[in-house]
C-alpha cells in the first residue's frame, strides 16, 4: 500500500495534477472552471438529463484491457478521478481540426437544434462505439436512456446514429425496407416532386478507430489502484482506502462517514438537499468489494460492483444456466433495464442501492423477496451475515447494518424448479424514472404440486421503507394456486399495505391498486408456467384474453419517414431556399464549441450571484438578516430592494405589477427577496441559504378552484360572442355539460436562465449577455431599474439553449438583480440558475380549467356552445391576459360553431407567475374543444371522427371571431392523413385486438389543428433588420429575432441568399443585439420567420436595387465585382429593412377585425396501447400531415413538427406538476419531473409536408411552424382515452367519462375501473390534506 498526496488523472490525453482538490468539487465544475472545457454542460446537477456526459476510461490490470464508460460529470467527484482518463466532447473533434464521425452525423442529420444537450448525446454515442464499434439499433437506442433533449423529438438523432449500426443498409433512405412507409403512387414509387431524404449518408465520414484518442500509456498500471488517498477541502475530508482493513479502521473512526462509490445519491443530497458530510470514504478500490464469485447456491457480488457489471454478469448466468435457476436474475436484469441511465448504472454500486434504504429503491423489493444474504464487517465485531427480510429496514433510510459496519458483499440466490420470481415497477416514464410502486414477488410450491409452501411479497413506494406483506405471506401458505386465491390475496394485501389519503407521494388509491395489480400479473404468469410444467394438477386456466397481462414490455427500434416537396427543377444550385440545409451552428454545437452565456470566459474581478427566494407562498416580510451569509468566505455583498437606484417594479406584460426584489411581502414561494454576491457560485449559493428571513404567514390561494371559490381574479376579462346562443340551444336535439382540467408544463429548456452584466465604467453604460427571447424588453427594464435611459444599455444574445416562451419575459426577474449588483459593485456579475432554482421561480405553462355547455343535433352538428375558461395566472399578470385571449380565439379548434359565447377568467394565485409557452393558450383552448367533441360522440354513440368531419371548417367560412378562413387546407390535411395512416383498416384491427384482450387495450385517434399566426397585440407585429455588404462581398445580417434552436438564423440566411441571389456561404449572422436593431418584438408567436424574413427581404431588395446599375453595366461580372464597383462609386452598402404585418387588428368589444395574418393547419393520427392493470402506455404509431406553405427549409420545419409534437406529448401524457397545498413545488428537477425521453418516440413516426400549399401572406409563401404542431400530440391523449373506453366497456361501464390532462399512469389506470380499483374508492375531498393539488 502506498499513499498519494496529489490527484492525478488525464483529460483529453493531457495529464492533470491537482494538489488540493476539494472533495465537494465535481468533475463538471473542474472541467468548466479550472480547465476551461465548457463543451460539457450543466443541465440539471442531479444526473437526470445527460448534458454533462463524458467518457471515463480505466485500465483493468487483471484483463490488461481498458474499460470505457459514460458518466455524469455533474455527479462524479473530482477526487474519484485518480488514475482515470476523462474524454470530453472537445477531445474527440472540433470544427477547426475536423469533426469526429459521431459529431458530424448528429449535425448533418439535423439532430442538433438548440445544441445544449448535443455534447452529452455525442459522448454517449461515442462511448458506445469505443466499446462496440458495430452496435445493433437496440444497443444504440439504449445508449441514450440517460440523455434528454427538449427540442428535436429525438427522431433525427436516432436517424443519424443508426448509420453506425449493424442493421443499417448502405442504400440509406432508398433501402427496400423503407419503401412501404414512403408516400407512393400506384406504381409503388415515391410521388413525383416529393423527397424523403433529409441527409445523404453516403457523404458521412467513415468511422476510423485509429483517429480516436489513445488511452494514456502512463495509466496502464495498477499503481494508482493501490494508492490510499486523503484530500481535505473547505468542509469535507475525502478518504480512499486501498484495502479492507484500512476501510474498517476508517469506518470505526468515522462511523457517520458516508461511503461513496458512484456519488449518485450523496451528490444529489449535497446539491439539492443542502447536506454537508464532513467525512466521505470511497471504497471503490477494495479488492474484496469488487470481487464476483459463483457457487452452487448463487452469485456473490462485492459491494462496490457497479450495476452495469451486475447486469452483464447476470445476463451471462441466464444464458449459461437452466431457466428456473435464474428466475431471480431475470427479474433483476429486467428491472435494471429501467434503472436510471447508463451514466448512472456505470458508476452506481449495488451497496449504495441497499444502504441508502430508499423506500422506492428498484432493487430492494427484489432482494427482500429473494431473501438475499449480505455480508457485513466491522473492525471490532468482525464478519457477520444478514438475510434481507422484513426486519432489515428499521425505518426511513435506516437498516440493520450498524454504523461502524461496512457492507462487503451481496449474494443473489439460484431458484428451485418449483420456485417462481418476478419483479414489477410502475413509474411516470418508463426509462430513467423513479418508481411510483415497485414489487418483488416469490412463491415456492410443494414438490410437484400447486400448494404454496411459502411466498415472499415485497413492495416499494408503500411506506417509509420497502415493506413485506407479512400477513398475506403467512395466510397464503397451504393454499392452492387457483383463481379463488386472487380475491383473498387482494384483501390480505389491502390490509398489509394501508396508505391513508394524503400520504407522502399522493396517489394513494392508485398505489394500493397497483400492489394488487402486480400480484394479479404474478398470479397469471405463474399459473401459465405451472400449467405448462404440471398439466392436469391445476384446474384454473388463463383465458387467452388475459395472457397479454403477463407480457414483458418490448419496444422495437423506431422507424420513420419524412416526406417533403422538392425544389423546382430549374432552381439555381446556389439558391438554398426550400432545401434541407443543416442548422448553421450544428457543427459547433456537436463539438462543444458553440458558446452559451455561462461558457463566456470569466472577466477579471467577475462576481457571481445567488438568489435568496421566499420560502412562503404568501406572507409579510418582518426582517431580512444576511449577517451569517456575510461571514462565508468569498462573499462580497447582499443586494436587496434598498440597492435599486431606479424602479423596483416591472411587468412582463402591459401591467407593471411585479417587484424585482420583494420588500414588504412575498406572493409566492421562489419570489426573489435578494441576492448574495460572492467570488464563486458555490460560495454565493452557500451564503444565500443562510440568509435569515422572518415571515408573518398569510393564507395562500394556490389552485384555480380556490381562486374561483374566493373570487380571486385579475381585472382582465375577455369574451367572444357570436350568433344567438338561446336560439342555438333551442335548435339542439341534445345539450350536454362538462368540465376538464389541463395541467401546466415546465419549459425545461436545457440551458437554465443565465445572465452576465458588464458595467462599461463610463456614462452609466452596461453590456448584458442574456439567455432571452426578448432583448429589447430586457434592455428597457434594466435601464428603468438602474435609472438610466435605454441607450446606455446594450443587450446581446448569441444563442439560447432552448426557450419555448419561458425566456420571453421571465428572464427579466433574474437579469435585473444581476444588473443591479453589477451596477452597485462596478464589476462584471454573472448568474446561471441551477435547475431546481429555475423550476421553482420561473413559472410554467398556464394550467387551465374549462366548463362548457354544448348543444348539437342528433347527427352531431354543433348548434351552440357556452364555455367559461379559467387559467392560473400566478402572483403577477405577466402575459396571462394574452394567453387567455389566444385560448378564446382557439376555443373553436377546427370546427364551425354558429352560436357561441366563450369567456376567459384569470385567476390570481400565490404561485410563481405563469407565462408564455409554445402554443400560448392555443393548445388549452383546443383541448377543451376536443373534449366536448368526444362527449358529443359518446352521447350519440357515434365515432368522434364522424363528429369532427361534420363540423370541420370549410374554405371561406368565418370563425367565431368573424375572420374568414382563406386557403383553408384543414380538410386536405385531414383526408391525406386518413389515407397515409390507413386509419379505417387500423380502426378495424384495433377493435379486433380489443375484443381479444382484456388487460391490454389499443386506441386510435385523428385530430386536426388550426393555429392563428400573428401576435394578438397589434403593435408587436413589426420587425427590423440591418444588412451590411462588406467590400469583399461578404454579407452580415442582424435582425430582431433570437436563435434558440429553431433554426431562425439559418432560415433568414436562406431568405437573404434567395433575395440577393448569392450563395448562403457568403452570409453570416453573428448575434442579436439592441444596438444594431432597436425596439424588437420578442421571438415568439411563431411569427419570427414571417416578420424578420420580410424585413430582411426588404433590406436586401433595397441593396439589390442599389447594385442594379453595376450589374447592368457588367452583366458577366461576379458578385464581388459589383460590390466593389458600388463601393468605389460611393454607394451605400448597408441599409435597414422594416416590415409590419398588414390588414390585421381585432376589437374584442365589437368582435371585428382580423387578429391573425393567416392560419397554419395540420392533422395527426396516433395509435396507443395501454396496460389496463398499471396505466402504462406506449405510442405505437403517429402520422402527421402539416401545412407549412412552401417550406423555407424542410429539415428545420420537420424538426419543429417532431419537436413540437414531442413537447406536446409531454404536456398531454407525462409532465405533471406537483405542488403542495401550501405552495411548495415538489417537482423541481428531472428526478421527479419527467419530460419525454428517447424511449417515448412513437414506434413508427411519419411526417409529411402538405404538397402544393402556397401562402401569399408570408415570406416566400412559407408558413409559421414553431407552435402549430404542438397540439397534434393530443391525438395520443384521445387515442389513450379510446383505449380506456374499451376497458370500461369490458367492465360494463358505458357512457362518457372525464379524463384530465396529463393522462398519467395513475389517471389511465384508475379510469380503467375493475374489481381491483373498486376496492379503493377515492376519499371524499375535504376529509384529508392532499400531498399535491391540481393547479
Amino acid at each position: 500500500m502506498t499513499s498519494a498526496s496529489k490527484l492525478l488523472f488525464f483529460v483529453n490525453g493531457k495529464e492533470v495534477e491537482e494538489s488540493e482538490p476539494d472533495p465537494e468539487t465535481t468533475l463538471l465544475q473542474y472541467l468548466r472552471l479550472k480547465l476551461k472545457l465548457t463543451g460539457t454542460k450543466l443541465g440539471c446537477g442531479e444526473g437526470g438529463c445527460g448534458a454533462c456526459t463524458v467518457m471515463i476510461s480505466k485500465y483493468d490490470p487483471v484483463s490488461k484491457s481498458v474499460r470505457h464508460f459514460s458518466a455524469n460529470a455533474c455527479l462524479a467527484p473530482l477526487c474519484a478521478m485518480h488514475g482515470l482518463a476523462v474524454t470530453t466532447v472537445e477531445g474527440i473533434g472540433s470544427v477547426k481540426n475536423g469533426l469526429h464521425p459521431v459529431q458530424e452525423r448528429i449535425a448533418k442529420s439535423h439532430g442538433s437544434q438548440c445544441g445544449f444537450c448535443t455534447p452529452g448525446i455525442v459522448m454517449s454515442m461515442y462511448t458506445l462505439l469505443r466499446n462496440n464499434p458495430l452496435p445493433t439499433r437496440a444497443d444504440m437506442e439504449s445508449a441514450f436512456e440517460g440523455n434528454l433533449c427538449r427540442c428535436t423529438g429525438y427522431r433525427p438523432i436516432l436517424d443519424g446514429f443508426r448509420t453506425f449500426t449493424k442493421e443499417y443498409c448502405q442504400m440509406g433512405e432508398n433501402c427496400c425496407r423503407n419503401q412501404k412507409f414512403i408516400q407512393c403512387n400506384g406504381n409503388g414509387n415515391i410521388e413525383e416532386g416529393l423527397s424523403s431524404e433529409l441527409f445523404d449518408s453516403s457523404k458521412f465520414l467513415p468511422p476510423d478507430s485509429t483517429q480516436d484518442p489513445i488511452f494514456p500509456p502512463a495509466l496502464r498500471t495498477d499503481k494508482y489502484d493501490q494508492q490510499s488517498l486523503t484530500f481535505m477541502g473547505e468542509r469535507t475530508t475525502w478518504f480512499r482506502p486501498s484495502n479492507l482493513q484500512e476501510l474498517l479502521e476508517l469506518k470505526h473512526s468515522y462511523p457517520d462517514a458516508r461511503l461513496v462509490i458512484g456519488n449518485t445519491e450523496v451528490g444529489v443530497e449535497i446539491k439539492l438537499k443542502n447536506m454537508v458530510y464532513k467525512t466521505m470514504i470511497a471504497p471503490t478500490h477494495i479488492e474484496e468489494l469488487n470481487q464476483i464469485s459463483k457457487d452452487s447456491d448463487g452469485i456473490t457480488f462485492g459491494a462496490s460492483v457497479t450495476l452495469a457489471v451486475i447486469e452483464e454478469t447476470l445476463q451471462e448466468a441466464i444464458n449459461e444456466h437452466q431457466e428456473h435457476q435464474t428466475r431471480m436474475f431475470q427479474a433483476v436484469v429486467e428491472m435494471l433495464r429501467w434503472f436510471a441511465g447508463h451514466q448512472i448504472r456505470n458508476v452506481a454500486a449495488v451497496a449504495g442501492n441497499i444502504m441508502t434504504a430508499s423506500p422506492i429503491s428498484d432493487l430492494n423489493p427484489l432482494f427482500l423477496a429473494a431473501g438475499v444474504t449480505l455480508t457485513v464487517m466491522s473492525k471490532d465485531q468482525g464478519k457477520r451475515e444478514i438475510v434481507m427480510d422484513e426486519k432489515f429496514f428499521l425505518g426511513y433510510r435506516k437498516t440493520a447494518v450498524k454504523p461502524q459496519e461496512v457492507l462487503v458483499s451481496v449474494k443473489l440466490p439460484f431458484m428451485q424448479q418449483n420456485e417462481y420470481f418476478f419483479g414489477y415497477k410502475q413509474a411516470n416514464r418508463r426509462e430513467d424514472d423513479i418508481a411510483i410502486v415497485n414489487a418483488g414477488i416469490q412463491v415456492l410450491f410443494e414438490a410437484n404440486s400447486n400448494s404454496i409452501k411459502g411466498m415472499r411479497l415485497a413492495f416499494g413506494g408503500m411506506a417509509p421503507t420497502t415493506v413485506m406483506a407479512t400477513k398475506a405471506m403467512k395466510n397464503c401458505v397451504g393454499r392452492k394456486w387457483e383463481d379463488d386465491l386472487v380475491k383473498d390475496m387482494a384483501d390480505w394485501l389491502a390490509d398489509d399495505l394501508p396508505l391513508p389519503p394524503g400520504s407522502p407521494g399522493g396517489m394513494t388509491e392508485y398505489r394500493r391498486t397497483l400492489c394488487i395489480s402486480f400480484f394479479y400479473k404474478f398470479y397469471l404468469s405463474v399459473l401459465m408456467q405451472i400449467r405448462q410444467r404440471l398439466p392436469g394438477i391445476v384446474h384454473s386456466k388463463v383465458p387467452t384474453s388475459h395472457r397479454s397481462a403477463t407480457t414483458v414490455f418490448q419496444k422495437d427500434p423506431t422507424k420513420s419517414t419524412q416526406v417533403y416537396e422538392e425544389v423546382a427543377s430549374g432552381q439555381p444550385e446556389h439558391d438554398p431556399l426550400g432545401r434541407p440545409l443543416v442548422h448553421l451552428s450544428a457543427d459547433k454545437q456537436a463539438s462543444g464549441e458553440a458558446i452559451y452565456i455561462d461558457d463566456i470566459p470569466l472577466y477579471e474581478n467577475e462576481k457571481y450571484v445567488a438568489f435568496v427566494t421566499s420560502q412562503k407562498a404568501h406572507a409579510k416580510i418582518l426582517s431580512i438578516d444576511p449577517s451569517e451569509a456575510m461571514k462565508i468566505p468569498g462573499v462580497v455583498d447582499f443586494i436587496s430592494h434598498k440597492d435599486v437606484p431606479g424602479h423596483n417594479m416591472w411587468g412582463g406584460g402591459p401591467t407593471i405589477d411585479e417587484k424585482i426584489f420583494a420588500s414588504e411581502k412575498v406572493l409566492c414561494m421562489g419570489q426573489v427577496i435578494g441576492v448574495v454576491v460572492a467570488d464563486t457560485q458555490v460560495h454565493a449559493q452557500r451564503a444565500a441559504k443562510v440568509v435569515k428571513v422572518e415571515y408573518e404567514e398569510m393564507e395562500p390561494i394556490i389552485t384555480i378552484k380556490e381562486a374561483i371559490e374566493k373570487g380571486s381574479f385579475y381585472e382582465h376579462k375577455s369574451s367572444i360572442s357570436n350568433g344567438d346562443l338561446v336560439k342555438g340551444f333551442e335548435m339542439a336535439d341534445h345539450v350536454v355539460e362538462g368540465e376538464v382540467n389541463m395541467g401546466g408544463q415546465e419549459h425545461f429548456y436545457l440551458e437554465t436562465h443565465a445572465a452576465l452584466a458588464v458595467p462599461k465604467g463610463e456614462d452609466g453604460e452596461m453590456e448584458l449577455f442574456v439567455s432571452t427571447q426578448n432583448p429589447t424588453e430586457t434592455q428597457h427594464v434594466v435601464a428603468e431599474c438602474l435609472g438610466v435611459p435605454a441607450n446606455k444599455i446594450v443587450c446581446r444574445v448569441k444563442r439560447m439553449g432552448g426557450g419555448f416562451g419561458g425566456k420571453e419575459t421571465r428572464n427579466i426577474a433574474f437579469t435585473t438583480p444581476v444588473a443591479i449588483a453589477a451596477n452597485k459593485l462596478g464589476c462584471p456579475v454573472r448568474c446561471m440558475l441551477d435547475r431546481d432554482e429555475d423550476m421553482l421561480s420561473s413559472g410554467t405553462r398556464h394550467p387551465f380549467y374549462g366548463k362548457y355547455k354544448v348543444g348539437f343535433t342528433k347527427d352531431g352538428k354543433i348548434t351552440a356552445l357556452e364555455c367559461d375558461i379559467y387559467n392560473n395566472a400566478g402572483h403577477s399578470l405577466d402575459l396571462s391576459g394574452a394567453v387567455m385571449d389566444r385560448a378564446l380565439f382557439h376555443s373553436d379548434a377546427s370546427y364551425k360553431i354558429p352560436n357561441i359565447r366563450v369567456s376567459g377568467h384569470l385567476c390570481k394565485t400565490n404561485i410563481p407567475s405563469n407565462t408564455a409557452f409554445r402554443g400560448f393558450g392555443g393548445p388549452q383552448g383546443m383541448f377543451i374543444a376536443e373534449t366536448w367533441i368526444e362527449q358529443i360522440a359518446s352521447t350519440l354513440d357515434i365515432s368522434a371522427r364522424q363528429v369532427r368531419e361534420i363540423n370541420m371548417y370549410n374554405e371561406g367560412e368565418t370563425t367565431h371571431f368573424n375572420q374568414p378562413l382563406l386557403q383553408c387546407n384543414i380538410k386536405r390535411c385531414w383526408n391525406e392523413c386518413l389515407e397515409r395512416s390507413d386509419f379505417c383498416n387500423r380502426r378495424k384491427d384495433i377493435d379486433i385486438f380489443n375484443s381479444e384482450n382484456r388487460w391490454k387495450k389499443r386506441g386510435i385517434s385523428i385530430i386536426p389543428t388550426k393555429f392563428g399566426i400573428s401576435y394578438t397585440a397589434l403593435f408587436l407585429n413589426q420587425a427590423g433588420a440591418l444588412v451590411i455588404i462588406y467590400k469583399d462581398g461578404s454579407v452580415l445580417i442582424t435582425h430582431g429575432g433570437t436563435e434558440m434552436g429553431q433554426g431562425l438564423h439559418t432560415k433568414m440566411i436562406q431568405v437573404a441568399a434567395r433575395t440577393l441571389k448569392i450563395p448562403a456561404s457568403k452570409i453570416h449572422i453573428s448575434e442579436t443585439s439592441t444596438n444594431t436593431v432597436p425596439n424588437t418584438s420578442a421571438t415568439a408567436a411563431s411569427a419570427s420567420s414571417d416578420l424578420n424574413g420580410m424585413a430582411i427581404q426588404n433590406a436586401c431588395q433595397i441593396l439589390l436595387e442599389r447594385l442594379e446599375p453595376y450589374i447592368n453595366a457588367n452583366p458577366k461580372g461576379s458578385w464581388e465585382d459589383w460590390v466593389n464597383a458600388a463601393y468605389f462609386d460611393r454607394t451605400s452598402l448597408s441599409t435597414t429593412g422594416f416590415y409590419k404585418t398588414p390588414n390585421i387588428g381585432y376589437n374584442f368589444e365589437t368582435n371585428s377585425g382580423n387578429p391573425f395574418n393567416y392560419f397554419s393547419f395540420g392533422v395527426a393520427c396516433s395509435e396507443v396501447e395501454i396496460d389496463c392493470l398499471t396505466g402504462d402506455h406506449k405510442v405505437l404509431r403517429t402520422d402527421i400531415v402539416m401545412d407549412v406553405g412552401v417550406s423555407l427549409n424542410p429539415a428545420i420545419d420537420i424538426g419543429q413538427i417532431e419537436g413540437g409534437f414531442t413537447q406536446g406529448y409531454g404536456l398531454m401524457m407525462l409532465e405533471q406538476q406537483k405542488m403542495a397545498p401550501n405552495g411548495f413545488l415538489i417537482t423541481r428537477g428531472p428526478g421527479n419531473y419527467k419530460i419525454p425521453g428517447f424511449g417515448d418516440v412513437p414506434g413508427e413516426f411519419n411526417v409529411s409536408l402538405l404538397k402544393g400549399s402556397v401562402n401569399r401572406r408570408a415570406v416566400y409563401s412559407s408558413k409559421a411552424i414553431g407552435e402549430p404542431p404542438l397540439f397534434l400530440a393530443s391525438s395520443v391523449f384521445f387515442a389513450t382515452k379510446d383505449a380506456i373506453n374499451s376497458a370500461r366497456l369490458d367492465a360494463g361501464l358505458n357512457g362518457y367519462f372525464q379524463l384530465n390532462s396529463p393522462a398519467t399512469p395513475e389517471r389511465i389506470r384508475m379510469a380503467c375501473q375493475d374489481q381491483f380499483t373498486k376496492m379503493f374508492p377515492e376519499a371524499p375531498k375535504g376529509s384529508y390534506k392532499p400531498w399535491f393539488v391540481e393547479l
